[in-house]
């Protein structure tokens, strides 16, 4: 195999075990892999529902969806936009905080395997060659 196939091998390897952990997190609170990602991004941000569909590459009418399931959870709420009254802003409740913290710290350590036999050289090497592959 030639480096540059052996690194689109070894990335595509990684790329699985990171969705099977993440499915497993997601599946221990009955959540779809694509819900666990809506609460991801909104834990850092309060998108429109058009923006929230761009992050997650999906329809409105999809995310709609998806809304309205976490909505009816608990765990979402959505406003009117200030700055367009058309447009509707999705954000998470007090619970739906709480969740998202506590499957940030299970993704953590159900995926802390992965990198524990790295130096912290090559911990922090291995997060900007990520952080570059994600710009």
């Amino acid at each position: 195999m030639t480096e540059p196939d052996e690194v689109l091998d070894n990335l595509a390897q990684v790329s699985f075990a990171v969705m099977a952990h993440l499915s497993q997190v997601a599946a221990a609170h009955e959540l779809s892999l694509t819900q666990l990602r809506v609460l991801g991004i909104l834990r850092d941000r309060t998108p429109k529902m058009a923006e929230l569909a761009t992050h997650l590459g999906l329809d409105r009418s999809s995310v709609s969806g998806l809304v309205d399931r976490a909505a009816r959870r608990g765990l979402v709420s959505r406003e009117a936009s200030r700055d367009d009254g058309r447009s509707v802003r999705v954000s998470l409740t007090p619970a739906g905080a709480d969740l998202a913290r506590e499957l940030t710290a299970e993704v953590s350590r159900v995926m802390a395997p992965m990198t524990a036999g790295l130096g912290t050289a090559d911990r922090t090497r291995l997060g900007v060659l990520l952080g570059r592959m994600l710009a």
